[in-house]
């Protein structure tokens, strides 16, 4: 990447520094952390590394922190002792000093809530005894899970009753919204997904009745928060690894899946795609963002491989990515076409990323190395 002219260094900054405004939380910019798996809280509890490690990225400018996905309090919504639990007393008051420690930097923090569903496998800890489940017991290849089951209304109602816990606690110990994880092939999507929805009641069949899981989990959430606690809400057509997975084939069934999720209480959707700056329908150049803020009037977060030239799921693998120009994604916020840009891999890699960046300093940003995943730098 070559340096910017002191032009582009203004327009970036111009562009990436303006406030945004999501029900009762202001970002002071138009940056946000992505949230990545990283597996470095032992017994689910986040520890001192882990405040550091996200405190730095506030520090350096990055307006909107979203945590690596967090295991709410329902024996099945996990499978690893090392990735963090949303729930239990010494896990939440690990929770407390990371958005302590944010705060302290000047950032904003929201935790990522999830359930994996029916990528869970029978006998994985945190809790071994509790069985993988999911709407039809199907897992994301079309086939029944060992040990697998398919969700009663208890099971429903007891993972409503866990994620609305969890985000009373965030609430509680100083975060500032909570992002619902609906994407990529879990629980939540695996019920907006009619490759693993193949329930006859009321949350089966056509689109919209397969919105109904999540859309009552965003209105429990949202009756039992504060009116100004934002929700966010994650979504994505992909399911890894099944890339070419689509919750809506047109804009017309997006918006028939989006609209109720709107309606229940969503304040921004996190729509998730491996390249942002791939059109998401035939006949218009929006990408996913663009589609659901055209479609819901709602802010709307961009991610997928941003400042990189190199797909995301390889580089968790284990590929490293070079640098790849800023400027179409700028063209995009400019026009207004979504509200924010997570970024992923690339703040992984560096944690000074947004301070270069609004600074004008890219020709210090560091290409991606997949050796960046062995540790909290």
């Amino acid at each position: 990447m070559t340096a910017p002219t002191s032009t582009q260094t203004s327009r970036a900054a111009q562009i990436l520094s303006r406030p945004l405004t999501v029900n009762g939380l202001t970002v002071p910019n138009r940056i946000v952390m992505a949230p990545m798996t990283r597996q470095f809280s032992p017994g689910g509890v986040p520890g001192e590394n882990v405040a550091s490690y996200y405190s730095r990225r506030a520090a350096a400018g990055v307006g909107l922190i979203v945590t690596e996905g967090t295991y709410v309090g329902h024996d099945s919504a996990g499978q690893s002792d090392s990735i963090p639990r949303f729930h239990g007393e010494e896990q939440l008051a690990g929770w407390a000093k990371v958005a302590e420690a944010v705060h302290a930097a000047g950032g904003n923090i929201v935790p990522q809530l999830w359930h994996i569903g029916m990528v869970r496998e029978a006998g994985q800890p945190p809790y071994a005894d509790a069985p993988p489940v999911g709407p039809s017991g199907l897992r994301l290849d079309g086939t029944a899970g060992t040990g697998g089951r398919a969700m009663t209304q208890d099971d429903l109602d007891d993972v409503i009753d866990a994620f609305v816990e969890a985000a009373v606690a965030a609430e509680r110990i100083g975060f500032d919204g909570v992002e619902l994880h609906g994407a990529h092939g879990y629980l939540i999507d695996q019920f907006l997904w009619a490759g693993t929805n193949r329930r006859t009641d009321a949350y089966g069949g056509d689109v919209v009745a397969r919105t109904k899981f999540a859309a009552e989990i965003v209105a429990a959430v949202r009756e039992a928060v504060s009116a100004s606690f934002p929700i966010i809400f994650r979504y994505s057509q992909w399911k890894g690894p099944i890339y070419d997975a689509r919750i809506a084939g047109t804009p017309e069934e997006l918006e028939s899946i989006l609209t109720p999720l709107a309606a229940a209480g969503v304040d921004a959707f996190h729509a998730s795609t491996r390249r942002y700056w791939l059109p998401e329908f035939d006949g218009s150049d929006l990408n996913l963002a663009g589609w659901t803020k055209k479609l819901t009037g709602r802010p709307t977060v961009t991610v997928g491989s941003v400042g990189l030239d190199g797909d995301f799921m390889r580089g968790f693998a284990g590929e490293g990515a070079p640098l790849k120009s800023i400027d179409d994604l700028l063209d995009r916020l400019e026009n207004e076409e979504f509200d924010l840009v997570a970024v992923g891999r690339a703040l992984l890699q560096d944690p000074e990323w947004a301070a270069k960046v609004l600074e004008g300093r890219t020709g210090e940003l560091k290409a991606y190395d997949a050796a960046a995943l062995g540790s909290l730098s």
